[in-house]
This record gives C-alpha cells, sequence and structure tokens, in this order.
C-alpha cells in the first residue's frame, strides 16, 4: 500500500525539557502528541543514544525512540544489529533505526576515528545496512564486503518487527538519496553539509530549488516504491511566532531572502497558521510528511502537532 503521508512529528532531544527529569520528559513529550523522540549520535551532544532509546521505550507506552541518525562509522554492525533488536524487543516494535554516513568533522577529530572521503563512508553505511537486515533475518547469515565480513552468524535476539525495525536514512547528495530511496522505509532529505559543520552554504542547500533536486534523487533511486516512503525533515529552524521581525532576522542569518526562507522545508517559522499551511504546502509540493522538532521547541510546538495529527 502507498504510504498515506499523515503527519506525524518527532522531538529531537539533546537534554531533558526544562525543570524535568529525563523520565518525565519522555512522558511528557508522548502526552504533547510527538509521534517519536529521536537522539542524536554526536559526542558533544545528547545522552547515549542506544541508552536512551531504551530508557525512553521503558517509561513509555505509545512514544515510538529511535537515533537521528546512527554514524555507521562508531559501530560495527554486528555489534549493532544485537542491541537494536533487542531494543525493538523491548518496546514491542516502536524502534525506528536512522542510518547516515557520518559528516562532523569534531566527532571525528576529537576521538581519533578515521573520517574518510564521503564516497567511502557512503559505502561503508549501505554494507552496514546490508549487515543489519541480514541479522534481523531468520537463520545464520554470511556476508563478503569490502568493509565488512560475516561468517554464518544468526543474529539475536530476533526483533519484535519482522525483518528488523524501519530504516530512516538521512542525507542530502545523489549517491546518498538514491540510494536511500530504493533501500531506506523513510527518507531524511536535508542539506549537504560538506564542510563538516552547519553554515551558510549547508543553509543555502536546504533552499526550495535544491530540495526538489534532492527529492528528485530520490524518486530515481525509488522508482515504483516511491509513494511507499515517509519523507522526514529535520528541521534546523523552527520558530512558532507572530513577530513578523523574527523571520527576517533568521533569513538574514541563512544568507538568503525572507521568502526563500520561508519556503524551505527545513525551517519552519510563523504562526501557527502559517506553519500550518506551510507544512500542507510542503507535504503537496515534495511528499514531507514526518518533521523533526528541536526538543527545546517541543511545548510551542505542541498544538499544531495537535491540530495536524489529531492528538
Amino acid at each position: 500500500m502507498p504510504h498515506p503521508r499523515r503527519f506525524r512529528f518527532a522531538v529531537e532531544l539533546h537534554h531533558p525539557f526544562e525543570g524535568r527529569s529525563w523520565t518525565d520528559t519522555f512522558r511528557e513529550a508522548e502526552q504533547l502528541g510527538y509521534s517519536t523522540a529521536f537522539f542524536p549520535d554526536h559526542l558533544d551532544e545528547g545522552p547515549g543514544p542506544l541508552a536512551a532509546t531504551a530508557w525512553c521505550a521503558a517509561v513509555t507506552t505509545e512514544l515510538r525512540v529511535g537515533v537521528l541518525v546512527l554514524d555507521c562509522d562508531f559501530r560495527h554492525p554486528a555489534i549493532l544489529a544485537r542491541e537494536l533488536a533487542t531494543v525493538d524487543a523491548a518496546s514491542g516494535g516502536r524502534l525506528e533505526v536512522g542510518l547516515g554516513a557520518g559528516w562532523k568533522t569534531l566527532d571525528y577529530t576529537q576521538t581519533g576515528i578515521p573520517m574518510d572521503r564521503p564516497g567511502v563512508r557512503v559505502s561503508r553505511m549501505l554494507e552496514h545496512l546490508a549487515v543489519l537486515r541480514g541479522l534481523w533475518s531468520d537463520g545464520a547469515f554470511s556476508f563478503e564486503g569490502e568493509h565488512y565480513r560475516i561468517d554464518a552468524l544468526d543474529g539475536t535476539p530476533a526483533p519484535h518487527t519482522p525483518g528488523g525495525p524501519p530504516i530512516l536514512i538521512g542525507g542530502g547528495a545523489p549517491r546518498l538519496l538514491r540510494s536511500a530511496g530504493a533501500l531506506a522505509d523513510i527518507v531524511g532529505v536535508n542539506a549537504s553539509i560538506h564542510s563538516g559543520e552547519i553554515d551558510q552554504a549547508a543553509a543555502h542547500d536546504g533552499l526550495a530549488e535544491r530540495i526538489d533536486e534532492k527529492v528528485g534523487w530520490v524518486r530515481e533511486g525509488a522508482g515504483d516504491r516511491f509513494d511507499d516512503l515517509e519523507l522526514n525533515a529535520w528541521l534546523a529552524a523552527a520558530e512558532l511566532t507572530a513577530d513578523p521581525t523574527v523571520p527576517a532576522m533568521l533569513a538574514e542569518l541563512f544568507g538568503t531572502d525572507v521568502a526563500s526562507f520561508r519556503d524551505s522545508p527545513l525551517a519552519l517559522v510563523g504562526s501557527e497558521s502559517d506553519c500550518a499551511e506551510q507544512l500542507q504546502e510542503r507535504r503537496e509540493r515534495w511528499g514531507y510528511s514526518y518533521h523533526v522538532i528541536p526538543g527545546e521547541r517541543a511545548h510551542d510546538f505542541a498544538p499544531l502537532v495537535q491540530r495536524l495529527t489529531g492528538t
């Protein structure tokens, strides 16, 4: 069945809500109507993401959990497959697995982990995904790739979700997005961050004309399965406000004009009605239906979340 493209929203958590414990934060995010709690996989941001997903799932009943996104350079896929299957089983199938090829230079320079050129990192990520899915299938699995070798390993425990939890692949370059279209369940269509840090070049790569091209790459990779995909937008700027000076100020920071800033699917700024209109336009133009709200804006955006999801 084609994906229905119903709106849903995730909250990305780097720290608890102000004045709340982590446990209270997880439960409150669920009560506010968010579909998913995501955790980043950067060494200078947030809690340990695998432990956090397990913790969050343990104290909630419906909230989905995930990592946005796991850097495949940090963990061997055979080890990761086991940890993720455990979280999926413990949560009753509420896990979403975000995978990425790594982009943040600081993660590599501060740890001494080699940061290979982008093409190598993407190839490693694709092998990583193949190993995860192989170990989540029935029976012994073998794999011989350039980066990983698996010899008749029967992955345990079995995930709750047959074949494994849904895969989200996020990125902004042609090869990665074509591969995501072909292989993922959820595609994060994002800006490319060539410099290894978020800058104006990355902001410009998230403007509407570039997103037209990026969604085109996803379509090329997906072929007939494009309508089955869920498209995800990570919001680099999110402000629910009726103050007309705020979009202008943020547009200047992004190095663009207000109209272009408003049209970017990686920013959501305006009144509740205006933001609802923007999201409807983006779903119609590109197919975006799954949006990631920064944790510090979770309460501000809760009325919009409830308005568009009926919660």
